[in-house]
């Protein structure tokens, strides 16, 4: 399967989990994230959506693009401390975006990220393989499509977590095309951020792991 489909496939999985009723009742509710409600962590899911059809839409570029490993290397946000600008201009988005589906909006809200998902579809299909997208107009820097996707599908699987784990449901599990990349990125940026065998042991040998193997 594709990348191209395997993001469909977690899209939807994203799509169904903000339909879930328990997210609505929960919208206002804190969640399992520090400072945020529940509406915060559900407003950035959707916008991991929403950002896919701008990326598709937007001009290409003469640039080459730079490997997806590099991209988290070069993000400011990683190890962004919660109250500074960095951290709070992330949370103020999720909020944003959560702010209209209180009430009745969550419906509206809902349904706004399905049509997303829907024009995506046929987007996705008519972009050829070789393209190129501008991942964040602010970096300057061009990921391939795929890589592209790949981040979309680290972000989506991170946070359905949080969703989730916010109003007490089982976290969805990614199917395995969009699972087997996940896991791949998030290895190989583990290992360059901790080391080979700190990695290796984490995987293989309990008495010799380190406390934490962390990526973000």
């Amino acid at each position: 399967m594709s990348l191209k489909n395997a993001y469909l496939e977690a899209a939807a999985q994203a799509v169904a989990l903000l339909d879930a009723p328990e997210v609505a009742a929960s919208w206002e509710k804190p969640s399992a994230l520090a400072q945020w409600t529940v509406g915060g962590p559900a407003g950035h899911l959707a916008y991991r959506i929403f950002s896919v059809g701008p990326a598709l839409e937007g001009p290409g570029s003469e640039q080459d693009p730079i490997s997806v490993c590099e991209h988290y290397a070069r993000a400011v946000w990683i190890d962004a401390p919660l109250d500074g600008e960095i951290g709070s201009g992330i949370r103020a988005k999720g909020e944003g975006i959560s702010s209209e589906g209180e009430g009745e909006g969550v419906r509206r809200m809902v349904e706004r990220v399905r049509a997303a998902l829907d024009q995506q579809r046929t987007g996705l299909e008519e972009v050829p393989g070789d393209w190129v997208v501008v991942f964040m107009p602010q970096t300057g820097w061009v990921l391939s499509l795929d890589d592209f996707l790949v981040t979309r599908m680290v972000e989506l699987a991170v946070h359905m977590d949080d969703l989730a784990v916010s109003v007490g449901l089982g976290a969805p599990e990614l199917p395995g095309s969009a699972l087997d990349p996940v896991i791949a990125l998030l290895t190989g940026l583990a290992v360059r951020r901790h080391g080979q065998a700190a990695v290796l042991r984490a995987l293989t040998r309990a008495e010799r792991a380190p406390a934490v193997i962390n990526v973000f």
